[in-house]
């Protein structure tokens, strides 16, 4: 009786895991995003070094008011340095098969 017990438990676990590795590879994706629409925004015909800045700052703002922590400055400069990085789409790919198999361990 007590072995299907521990199979739920495993079911459980399992499905956890899945959760956990789809959600890392959403927010990966959101991260990639919203780094791509920041370096496209300050290379349209606006002054980089100035513009930067202020959006920076309002679009760390206007996250944070609406979805809370995790959005400061730093963050925000960090996904625009992610997509700078990696501006390749196929980077998105990569990660989750990587994301994937370190839930799979």
């Amino acid at each position: 009786m007590m072995q299907y017990i521990q199979e739920i438990k495993q079911i459980l676990t399992q499905a956890r895991q899945r959760s956990y590795q789809a959600i890392n590879t959403a927010m990966i994706e959101a991260y990639w995003r919203i780094g791509e629409k920041i370096v496209l925004e300050e290379q349209n015909g606006k002054d980089r070094a100035d513009y930067g800045k202020a959006i920076i700052k309002t679009i760390s703002k206007e996250l944070s008011d609406e979805f809370g922590r995790g959005f400061s400055e730093r963050n925000i400069r960090n996904f625009r340095q992610f997509y700078l990085t990696f501006p390749d789409a196929e980077i998105l790919q990569t990660l989750s098969a990587k994301l994937k198999n370190i839930s799979s361990n």
